[in-house]
Formats: C-alpha cells, structure tokens, sequence
C-alpha cells in the first residue's frame, strides 16, 4: 500500500480507543491494522469476549498463520505494553488469548470489534 493510501484507511468508532492508545508513530498505524486485518481475514475462526478485560481469538492453523500471529502479537505488545497475549495451539487452531488492564477495556473493546467485522 502506498503512503497515499493509509491516508484512505477509515478508522471506525469501535476502534479510536485502539488507535488513541497506540504508541506507534501516526503513520505507522493503518499498516499496522492492515496487519490485524488481514491476519483476521484470512485465519480468523472465532472471538469469544471471556470476560471484561480477556478475548479469546480462534484462528485456522494453515501455513504460515502461526509464525505471522506470533510475530505481529509479539510486535503489538512492544508497542502497547498493556496488552498480554498467549498463543498456544489447540486441536481447534491456535488460539490467541488476549487481556488488559481495567482501565483498557475499550481497547479490547476496539480489537474484538475489528476481529468481528473482518470475520
């Protein structure tokens, strides 16, 4: 995507509290929701809210998905250190279970949301 283009990318309410408490440069963000956003396309099976401040992401365990999930979690919690994420694989995919402080539900809030509409 050109530098043209994130300019395009339109970022719903749901998901300003995600972007608000991001720490990446500005610039940086679109690219880095495109990252989430194709990841969710492409493997994501299930989000289930397990409680106030946890989610759980269900993903297909195809090529690839597994060291990409890793890579861009691990990626997110340098950036936003309040998110806790554990990956582990299971006999229904790899699950991402996925936590935060009270004080950032509506940053959870924003990520289940943006898993459920690329769902």
């Amino acid at each position: 995507m050109s530098a043209q283009g994130w300019n395009e990318l339109e970022v719903s309410p749901a998901e300003e509290p995600w972007v608000a408490a991001c720490t990446l440069p500005t610039a940086e963000r679109p690219l880095r929701l495109a990252e989430f956003d194709g990841l969710f396309a492409e493997a994501l099976r299930e989000v289930v809210r397990v409680g106030p401040t946890r989610a759980r992401l269900v993903l297909a365990g195809g090529e690839g998905v597994e060291a990409r999930a890793r890579d861009l979690v691990a990626r997110e919690g340098r950036c936003c250190s309040f998110f806790a994420f554990d990956l582990a694989r299971t006999a229904e995919g790899l699950v991402v279970d996925v936590a935060v402080p009270p004080e950032q539900v509506a940053v959870l809030d924003g990520l289940v949301a943006r898993a459920g509409a690329a769902r």
